[in-house]
Formats: C-alpha cells, structure tokens, sequence
C-alpha cells in the first residue's frame, strides 16, 4: 500500500491497494492520524513528528481503521523527499502477520528511554542503514556539551568528516553486522565505543546500529596520573641507584667505586655497565672496588664481582677489590670460584698505595712498564 502525503500528514495521492484496505473516502483530505486507533494516535503523531528533523526512513506500528470499521495492525514507513515538500509511505502487514505487537514495540522503546534518562556517563545513538541519525540520547551527552538529540538526522560521514581520528571506510565497516569496541576522544571527553548492529525486517536489507558510548575520562585521567607516578619513581630509583654507587676519579688514571649497604643482581648489573663505560672515557688503568660498607652479598653477587675484574682486564686496566669483610670473604670461597687472579687488598688506602706505587714505578722504568704491571697482577 503505497501513497503520497503532505509535511503535515494529509494523504495526497494513494494507490489501488490502499483504498481498497483503508476506510479512505477520497485521494485528498484524509490524515494518516484520522485513520489511527485512539491508543496508537499520539505515537504516530510522534513518529511523524520525528520525521520533521530526519533526513532518512522513519518506521512505526499503527492500527489504521479498515474499510469494514475494524482496524489493521500495519508497518508504516515514510520518508520525506528531497526538497521536504511530500512524504512518501508504505503500509503493509508487518512480519509477524499483525500479530498484537505494538505494545512490545512500546515497551522496548520505554526501556531505552529509561536507560538513556537515568544511567550517568552513558550515550545511547543509533544510525539507520545511510549513517543517519535516528536516536541521540543519554545523560553523558552534558559531559561534551552536548544537547539530547543535537545530532538527530545527521550523517555521520558528514558530521565527522573533520575529524582526523575517523574516515569513512571505517564507518562504512560499522554496518557488516559485526560488534565492535573502540576508544575515541571528543568534545574533550575520553569514550569508550560499542557498536551493536540492528537487525532489518525479514527479507530485506541489513538495520543500521546500535551505539553505546562510555564517559572513561575519569578512568582515563587516573591511568595517565599512575603512569606518571611510576615514571616518576622509576626516575628516583636511577638516582639512587647513581647515588649508592658513585664512580669517583682519586688519582689520574685510579678510579674508585665505594658500595654500600647490600648488594644484589641488578645493583652489580649497573655497576658493571657505569664503571666500564667510565675506564674506557677516562683511559683509566685501575679501578678499586670498595666493599668496605658492604655487609651481605648472595652468591650470584660474587660470581659477578669476579666476572666484573676479568671484564676490567679486558679493557686494559686492573680491577682491585678491597675491603672484604669476613662474611662476604667466606661467600666468595664458598663458591669454588677460582680466586687466583682476583687482587683483593685490606683496605681502600692499601688498595690506592698499590696502584700509585704500580704506575709510580711504570713511569720510572718506561721499557719495563709492561713487566710492572704483570707483576701487580700476581702480587
């Protein structure tokens, strides 16, 4: 049943099977609302409302007066033409062969109202088959600044076809009937995104979708402000760290390293990392690992420290370590590593007479310098 209306509802032109179902006495002068049940009257007239401000289909459920006095429950669609001026309508038994429905299709709309009236931080939005917007609602929608239904009628290809973050392919791929889940950012307000696709009446094209849109700002700011934090506490423990284990140049070409408190895997890591990175800047000849404050060190701590003197052999200096406690002393034997060519010394004072003594007496005996120093590694 196809016909031909005015903006305001007045049935211009109407075909065969129309007049033929519908108490309609002419082509001209009857209304859609004349034809309706008294209890369905003010929700056509809404839906009619409704397609004031859209630009696409409009769909409702009426029970229109029949030619025998009685009433057909029918599936009414109309959409308004180009330059606003008719309405163009269909009416036909709706799939369900006009089974009592409207008041299941009431009740649905009532839930979603409500959802949209009474949940904060929620935005509710549909988009019929064309992106155009059919429903905007949802007490989040103050949190951008916007109004209840401001983007009735709008496509979205348009409406965010400035938007940098969006493209129309990726809108276009809302509708293959899959739900997805997105993050985006507008008005200044952090969402996150579920689109639900609707399904279209039996036998013909797909429905448009569902939106549901989630303030997350406050999550989102709270996730930015631990991020920092834990910058922030990563920060200091690298200052710590470079604190506990200062590299400090007492004589040219000695450097010192005095440790501290309690030594573990990844203190002895850096350790390692900083001094070489420092013998090989500063061409130093020995570097003087003070334990003198260290009171524990676990057995990995000892194998690195014997691994850290070979490395400093490597680049051509000599690796001191003074100061060893008794406990730590006895962690180091205990392992079984082999000791032999670890110069250990009783204190940092011992250990800086022996390397100024060492290159004292390099510099005094040039051509022997190589037999010096070969000799401090067995001393």
């Amino acid at each position: 049943m196809l016909f031909v209306a005015s903006p305001e509802g007045e049935l211009v032109h109407s075909n065969d099977a129309l007049r033929e179902a519908l108490d309609v006495a002419s082509e001209e002068g009857a209304t859609l609302a004349e034809l309706a049940h008294p209890e369905d009257r003010a929700a056509l007239l809404e839906a009619w409302a409704r397609l004031q401000q859209a630009h696409g289909l409009v769909s409702f459920r009426a029970r229109l007066r029949d030619v025998n006095g009685g009433y057909l429950d029918l599936l009414c669609r109309v959409q308004p033409s180009s330059d606003r001026s008719r309405v163009f309508g269909s009416l036909r038994i709706p799939p369900d062969g006009g089974a009592p429905g409207s008041t299941e299709l009431r009740l649905k709309a009532r839930i979603l109202d409500a959802l949209a009236e009474h949940l904060d931080d929620v935005v509710l939005w549909a988009l019929d088959g064309d992106a155009r917007c059919v429903y905007h609602e949802g007490k989040g929608l103050a949190q951008g600044g916007l109004r209840p239904g401001q983007f009735l009628g709008a496509s979205w290809f348009e409406l965010f076809a400035s938007d940098p973050g969006s493209d129309a392919a990726g809108i276009r791929a809302w509708f293959d009937g899959t739900v997805r889940r997105f993050p985006s950012e507008s008005h200044g307000v952090y969402w996150d995104n579920w689109i639900i696709p609707m399904r279209g009446e039996p036998g013909e094209p797909a429905g448009g979708v569902l939106g549901v849109s989630l303030d997350i700002s406050k999550f989102k700011r709270a996730e930015v402000e631990l991020r920092e934090q834990v910058q922030q506490i990563e920060a200091q423990q690298r200052v710590i760290r470079d604190l506990s284990t200062p590299i400090i140049e007492v004589w040219d070409g000695v450097l010192t390293l005095p440790m501290v408190g309690t030594v573990d895997s990844v203190r002895t890591a850096d350790v390692m990392d900083s001094l070489l990175s420092k013998i090989v800047e500063k061409q130093a000849r020995y570097a003087i690992l003070d334990l003198t404050g260290v009171e524990v060190v676990d057995t990995r701590v000892a194998s690195h420290l014997v691994e850290l003197v070979t490395a400093i052999r490597l680049l051509g200096a000599d690796g001191i370590v003074a100061g060893i406690k008794p406990n730590v002393a006895h962690t180091m034997v205990a392992l079984g590593l082999d000791l032999s060519q670890l110069n250990t010394q009783r204190n940092l004072r011992a250990a800086l007479s022996y390397a100024i003594r060492n290159m004292t007496r390099a510099e005094g005996a040039p051509h022997a310098g190589g037999a010096a120093r070969g000799g401090s590694m067995t001393s």
